[in-house]
């Protein structure tokens, strides 16, 4: 059994949108989760107890902010709260999925822009240091007056590809739509892989009309790649127009998988192999049956630790290979 971390002012807690990663990821640093109680009152109202001191510690918070966004963020905020009410040194927040992240911009008259309130609320409620996965827009880290490190996971699913034969030539890494190009470039240099893209004559989120191909998918092993999977309607519909182009096999990779809305219904009936997600967030949704798993544990407590220490967490933005010898 390995050792605890040696610095015994570190203290992990888990909130309960994700217990599931944090249990990893205490696993991973040998830091044991401290203990916090979370309820609710029958209004609805959240009580959070912390069950240990935390006077004069660095404290670090685990708390994913997917369905139910919303009790998930007050939850987390009022953590906070108690944290610096208790008189934490610092409180440092790991958000594996960041919810509000794709409300970033006035995208038509008179809409806020959510992503800087969350930040704005965390921010107040006195968080030190925010760590996220694959934050939906990388921009969102500019409305923070703090430190923001975005763990990114295409090394993660490089490394499974390439474990699997998943590279080269006879491989390329498809986008399912135009914004997520630096994504699927991003994966196809790892795997040596050409990339394409879908294009539509009508793309917004209320609808894809007229998809077609921007590349060349005959006879290769193709991979979707987004970073959200939420309805998977963009999945599907990637899926088809990929098959029409004469892929041999179709593959789908995300960072989060939400599911919500059907969409194990709706991807179940797609010429969709796998479909690969981190386990950023816990879902009560039924999934698809070709889902397959990959923690992002290792690259969390990596990331927490290195802040700890003070080193940088750059190292951890890209594929380590083995060197040959």
């Amino acid at each position: 059994m390995a050792e605890r971390y040696s610095d015994p002012q570190l203290k992990l807690f888990s909130l309960s949108s994700n217990t599931e990663i944090a249990e990893k990821i205490s696993d991973a640093a040998n830091i044991p989760l401290s203990k916090v109680s979370s309820r609710q009152f029958s209004d609805g109202e959240i009580m959070i107890n912390i069950e240990e001191s935390v006077r004069g510690d660095d404290v670090y918070i685990i708390q994913s902010t997917n369905f139910p966004v919303n009790d998930n963020i007050w939850e987390l905020l009022i953590m906070i709260d108690a944290c610096k009410r208790a008189s934490a040194h610092t409180v440092n927040v790991i958000i594996p999925y960041f919810g509000y992240a794709r409300q970033d911009r006035v995208a038509q008259q008179r809409e806020p822009i959510t992503a800087k309130l969350v930040a704005n609320m965390l921010v107040k409620a006195g968080v030190n240091r925010v760590v996220t996965l694959d934050i939906h827009a990388v921009q969102v880290q500019g409305f923070f007056d703090i430190p923001v490190d975005n763990l990114f996971t295409v090394p993660l699913f490089a490394e499974h590809y390439l474990a699997h034969g998943l590279s080269g030539e006879n491989v390329v890494i498809v986008s399912p739509k135009n914004s997520g190009i630096k994504r699927a470039r991003s994966l196809a240099e790892v795997l040596n892989a050409p990339i394409a893209i879908i294009d539509y004559a009508q793309d917004d989120d209320s609808g894809r009309e007229e998809g077609y191909i921007i590349g060349d998918v005959a006879g290769k092993r193709a991979i979707l790649i987004d970073d959200i999977l939420n309805t998977g309607k963009t999945f599907a519909e990637a899926a088809k127009i990929v098959e029409r182009g004469g892929a041999t096999e179709i593959y789908a990779v995300a960072s989060h998988g939400l599911f919500s809305g059907g969409a194990a219904d709706i991807l179940d009936t797609v010429p969709i192999k796998e479909i690969l997600i981190t386990d950023s967030v816990k879902t009560k949704e039924r999934v698809p049956e070709n889902v397959n798993y990959l923690t992002a544990s290792q690259l969390i407590a990596d990331a927490l630790i290195r802040i700890h220490e003070k080193k940088p967490v750059s190292p951890l933005f890209n594929l380590q290979l083995p060197t040959e010898e």
